[in-house]
């Protein structure tokens, strides 16, 4: 990438919305890339898998749910340059899933209304998200 292009990173998201419309969130563990700050549940698309496959394996591998991709709505998406790379993420919204949210990974969750998410500081790329959410929700 000889011209200062970055590569683009796929990666999915979702906002899973509980019963009583909470939403959930993850922080970033110690260690990893913007660790502290609190995401929404995802990961990296692997080569191969559509955007909503990576989600369902991501959320199996995360937080030990099954969800079906039928369930995973289309909402939006975030394209933000970080220094290295652009990240390109859509954001699902999804309110069916079997099991219950339990961090798999050593991630700390929490169920907070729309109207908190701001007091959880985010990545860069989250936070027009949470500005959307607000809107539809």
């Amino acid at each position: 990438m000889s011209d200062g292009a970055k590569p683009t990173v796929l990666v999915t998201a979702v906002a899973l919305i509980d019963g009583d419309g909470r939403i959930l969130i993850a922080q970033r563990p110690p260690g990893k890339s913007l660790a502290g700050l609190w995401e929404f549940p995802g990961g990296k698309v692997d080569p191969g898998e559509t955007p909503e496959g990576a989600l369902v394996r991501e959320l199996r591998e995360e937080l030990g749910i099954e969800v079906e991709e039928a369930c995973l709505g289309p909402f939006t998406f975030a394209s933000h340059s970080y220094e290295k790379f652009h990240l390109l993420m859509p954001l699902y919204l999804c309110r069916v899933w079997q099991g219950t949210p339990t961090a798999q990974e050593g991630q700390v969750l929490k169920w907070v209304r729309v109207g908190a998410l701001d007091a959880h500081p985010m990545p860069p790329a989250d936070v027009p998200l949470v500005a959307m959410l607000r809107d539809f929700l």
